[in-house]
This record gives C-alpha cells, structure tokens and sequence, in this order.
C-alpha cells in the first residue's frame, strides 16, 4: 500500500511540473506575441556597405520608422587625409514597426540581410536606448567629429616622404593651414612642419568617441 502511494505521488508530481512547464512556456509565447504587436525599435542587420540602401528602402517601401546615425570624420587615405562619412554601427541600423505585421517584408527588403535574434527571438531596443542615441546626432542623423588638434595629440602622416609614420602634435598653425608635429627619424626625435590635411588625428573608433557622444547627449540634456 505505501508503495502504491509512493508511486502515485511520484507520478503526480512529474504532472504537475509539467503542468507548470508547459504555462510558464505558454505564458511567455503569450507575452511575446503580445509585445510583438506593438510598435518598438528593433535592430536589423544590412549588407555589407548597403546600410543607407536598406534605410531608404524602408522608408520608401514600408513607410517604417528607422534611425541610423553616421559620424562625419576624418579618414586616411594613400594620398591624403580626407572627410568622410561612416555608419556609428557597420551593417546595423534601428527599425521600429509592429513586428508581426513587418517582419517578412522588413527580412526581404532591398539591403538588409536579417533582423537580429538570438535563439530565434527577435529582441527590441528600448526606447530609452534610441532616444539617448538620438540625442546625440542632428535631424539628418549626421556627428561630426571635431579634429581639431591640440599639442601632444597622436597623429599619423598621410602623405610625402613621411608617409605612415606616427607623430605627436607640438603646435598648430591655424592661420598658415599647418602643423607642427614631431617625428622619430633614425632614432632621433625630429621637429617637421607639415600641411595640416596631410595628418590624421588617431581618435576614431567607437571606443575614442564616446566621450564626444556623451558630450552630445548632456548639451541636449542642459538646453532642454
């Protein structure tokens, strides 16, 4: 007899984690269906050079919401220092939409590649995240980063018979459109006068620049 109720509760007891398995499994489905249907910023992910395709696309096609924010700066080149202007995140721009409404269209559109999931759920982006983003950028989603220098800045030569080479910044010469900068030549530390345009300030990744993002964002914070 206590074996037979041993065995019963046994069994009842598998049950009922089962039971609990399966509404726990059910209620988030139902929770992310629910969140599914309406709107918020989603991240999808672009083609290889073809954010500003996939973003005009949308907007045409869809007539969806997107944001994505560019940094104006300077970039070297074999010949020069030239100003450029770069996606903040290569391959990613911000989608908002209902999803279960856009998402096959949004997958299929001219440019973008996929939606960002991770283990088959397609995960949103707070609100809160994208506003602090946008913050930051003007009303065509354009930053450009300051380059102006200042003396001990790390530089690198972009063209003439220094070509390469790594220096640090001892003045700059506004008024004559030149900078003084000192290489190591032979071993041995070397004043040289150059055009500015032919240097390139070594601040421009993400990393360097976001202390000027957060810059941005508390001078929005402060006119508001």
């Amino acid at each position: 007899m206590g074996l037979c109720s041993s065995g019963a509760i046994g069994i009842f007891d598998q049950a009922r984690s089962c039971w609990l398995w399966k509404t726990r499994w059910q209620n988030n489905c139902l929770r992310n269906r629910m969140q599914n249907m309406v709107p918020a910023w989603y991240s999808a992910r672009t083609k290889p050079k073809h954010e500003h395709i996939a973003s005009a696309n949308l907007r045409k096609n869809l007539g969806v919401e997107v944001f994505f924010p560019r940094l104006r700066l300077e970039k070297l080149t074999r010949r020069c220092v030239v100003r450029v202007v770069e996606p903040l995140f290569p391959c990613y721009i911000f989608v908002r939409c209902i999803l279960e409404e856009r998402i096959n269209e949004i997958q299929h559109t001219t440019g973008v590649s996929r939606l960002v999931h991770f283990g088959g759920k397609i995960p949103f982006v707070p609100d809160e995240i994208i506003e602090e983003l946008r913050g930051c950028f003007a009303a065509e989603e354009m930053l450009t980063i300051d380059s102006r220098l200042a003396p001990g800045d790390a530089v690198t030569v972009a063209g003439g018979a220094f070509a390469g080479m790594g220096a640090f910044v001892l003045k700059d010469l506004p008024a004559k459109k030149r900078v003084q900068i000192l290489l190591e030549i032979l071993g041995r530390p070397t004043t040289v006068e150059i055009e500015r345009d032919a240097v390139m300030l070594n601040k421009n990744s993400l990393a360097d620049l976001a202390p000027v993002l957060a810059a941005s964002t508390r001078r929005e914070t402060l006119t508001a």
